[in-house]
């Protein structure tokens, strides 16, 4: 959300129903390694997700698509789906999501939550520590008015009271 990586011409607080936002995919690169695993978020089945939507010009869409398709599908763990979203000017789009696939050996959407606390303490890839994007990813989400109470939940877990994080 607060990095994209691609031009985009508009972006607004959108809603999703029928999906939920959650650390459901073992990462083995960006936030981990095969060996010491870390976690990072999907698009998962049931309930509700408020993120940012996005919309790209036509000139751009197809180096966009093709730069989110080597971004997300390397290892194929999402399933491409278009999806209805409710932004927050009253319009419903069509938004391109990558939504986790349950049976996939990456996925981990249903461990318990000290479990993915683990993963999330223990894991660094490529991209950096996995605590810095749980972190990350709640700090921007209250940049955008949109409050978390799971992924919040989760920072206590994994951090709890000893680092000055502000999520208020």
């Amino acid at each position: 959300m607060w990095n994209p990586g691609f031009p985009f011409e508009e972006r607004r607080r959108a809603t999703v129903r029928g999906w939920h936002r959650g650390f459901s995919v073992y990462s083995f690169l960006h936030r981990g390694t095969r060996a010491c695993p870390g976690a990072v978020l999907g698009l998962d089945r049931g309930g509700a997700c408020r993120g940012i939507a996005y919309r790209v010009t036509a000139a751009h869409a197809p180096g966009v698509l093709d730069y989110l398709w080597e971004r997300e599908m390397p290892n194929e763990v999402y399933e491409p789906r278009l999806l209805t979203a409710a932004l927050d000017n009253g319009a419903r789009v069509a938004a391109l999501a990558f939504t986790v696939l349950r049976g996939h050996e990456q996925y981990c959407g249903r461990l318990p939550p000290d479990e993915v606390a683990r993963l999330i303490r223990q894991g660094v890839g490529e991209s950096g520590r996995n605590v810095d994007y749980l972190v990350n990813t709640v700090l921007h989400l209250h940049e955008l008015g949109i409050r978390d109470r799971n992924l919040e939940g989760l920072v206590e877990r994994v951090i709890g009271q000893g680092i000055d994080v502000n999520l208020q």
